[in-house]
């Protein structure tokens, strides 16, 4: 039984086939998994979640000193639950329906059945008192079946994407149930401000609690509390690998294998059409094609990491892609000196830090994203304070990097004089700019967003018995 539960949609390890055909677990590249490994760890916690295949009926286990509870998906769940109603209903509609979402009743229903499933595990391996964190949009439904479970729990929810507006939300059918799964939790986190009030509007509207200001109050006597607490990286592991010799030199390889242009731009994106890679790719070919920025001088690297393939609109996305590289390279490149280098591939973190110091502007614009941390990613790793960022209004992360030059990833002219800008700018003027960025993620790490938010969830409904203390050795 664990003092502290960890509930979120996969587990933080990916299955690796050995040679011989046995099974081993490798764990997962990514911030939340660094954050909470060290909370895990000093409150022997637990972690609930899909590894990730089709019906793996697989025990508990530990991996790397991890306590891990899987929960396995069918075939039909795969496709109805989780690319159906999280990614084909809920993540457009989240996303200021950039594409448009698709609400079918048998997705709902899987949905349901399997929020119950990732509940009753939770319930099932949380001690007396103990607290549970649910992550993410594929599991909003958990606060409430568990409270329902045990009601003894301290429960928290974190919202890693946006939360729309009402106008938005109004369109699901199944909106109170979702508000109303929320509420099940005593602290519920957004990456910013203005989600959480989104959120207790709706809240106050749609199912008729009584709210102040981040407070929602419930019949039953208890509060519910909606705040931002807006993730991060770990700003000082990505600042180390930058530092590393090895990515150094990776760093001088990728500039000399693009012809060692002066100005290399670069983006790097899950394939996703919220990201806005088709509109920056053309913003910066028409620079290309006015003359602003010629092929012998510059280069745009775009990384787009494969993502649910399985899904219509993302192979549409992905061959549109295709053909606008191929269009601007076959009328503007030469040879030996494409205008775009485009890889459609994963990276390992140390392959990306590398390019991270090859690169003098980064190039992060998408149409609405809760935070993006390659935003921060870059940053980080610009321990000499040299380099540019162009960042959409539209992520979360331009809320705390005001330094960085902001674009509205609609407007192709004003993303053309951004980069342009960013590009052209003296290195003073960059570097002051990159100090003021890199002093805001080192000081608001991941490490600190997991502190503060579990810090703040064992103070919710202060005399409940806690057992988890927010004193944690980062």
């Amino acid at each position: 039984m664990s003092e502290l539960v960890i509930v979120a949609n996969r587990l933080p390890v990916d299955q690796v086939i050995d040679d011989d055909g046995g099974i081993s677990w490798r764990r997962s590249p990514g911030g939340l998994v660094t954050a909470l490994e060290p909370v895990l760890r000093s409150n022997e916690g637990a972690w609930v979640g899909w590894p990730g295949g089709v019906d793996q009926q697989l025990e508990p286990f530990v991996s790397e000193g991890l306590h891990l509870v899987p929960v396995s998906l069918s075939a039909s769940e795969i496709e109805e639950f989780y690319e159906g109603f999280s990614n084909g209903s809920l993540w457009p509609l989240y996303h200021d329906v950039v594409a448009k979402p698709e609400y079918h009743r048998e997705w709902w229903d899987s949905y349901v059945a399997v929020n119950q499933r990732f509940a009753e595990q939770a319930a099932a391996v949380a001690a007396t008192g103990a607290t549970v964190w649910v992550q993410d949009y594929q599991l909003q439904l958990v606060p409430q079946m568990l409270r329902e479970l045990r009601p003894d729990l301290r429960i928290g929810f974190y919202l890693h994407i946006p939360f729309p507006p009402s106008e938005l939300f109004a369109q699901l059918p199944w909106r109170r149930q979702i508000l109303e799964g929320l509420l099940g939790a005593d602290l519920i986190g957004f990456q910013l401000a203005g989600a959480a009030q989104n959120f207790v509007r709706l809240v106050r509207n749609r199912v008729g609690h009584r709210t102040h200001r981040e407070r929602v109050y419930l019949p039953d006597g208890r509060e519910v509390r909606a705040a931002a607490y807006p993730i991060s990286i770990d700003a000082a592991e990505f600042e180390d690998l930058a530092r590393s010799p090895e990515v150094a030199r990776r760093a001088e390889e990728i500039r000399e294998s693009l012809g060692s242009p002066k100005k290399i731009f670069l983006g790097v994106d899950r394939l996703d059409y919220t990201k806005g890679i088709f509109a920056r790719l053309r913003a910066y070919a028409e620079l290309v094609e006015g003359g602003h920025l010629s092929v012998e001088d510059a280069v745009f690297v775009q990384v787009a990491t494969p993502s649910r393939e399985r899904v219509e609109e993302y192979r549409i996305l992905r061959d549109e892609i295709d053909r606008l590289v191929g269009r601007v390279n076959g009328d503007l490149g030469q040879l030996g000196r494409p205008v775009i280098s485009y890889m459609h591939s994963s990276m390992p973190r140390e392959e990306l830090a590398a390019l991270y110091r090859a690169a003098d502007v980064m190039v992060v614009t998408p149409f609405r994203d809760g935070m993006n941390l390659v935003a921060k990613e870059y940053v980080a790793c610009r321990y000499d304070d040299a380099g540019a960022l162009v960042l959409s209004e539209f992520a979360g992360a331009a809320n705390e990097l005001r330094q960085a030059w902001l674009v509205n990833p609609y407007d192709i002219n004003g993303m053309k004089t951004a980069l342009l800008d960013a590009c052209q700018a003296p290195e003073k003027e960059q570097s002051r700019r990159m100090r003021a960025m890199r002093r805001t993620v080192t000081e608001r790490d991941v490490a600190k967003w997991a502190g503060d938010f579990l810090g703040d969830l064992t103070a919710v409904n202060p005399d409940q018995d806690l057992t988890l203390r927010p004193d944690f050795d980062y």
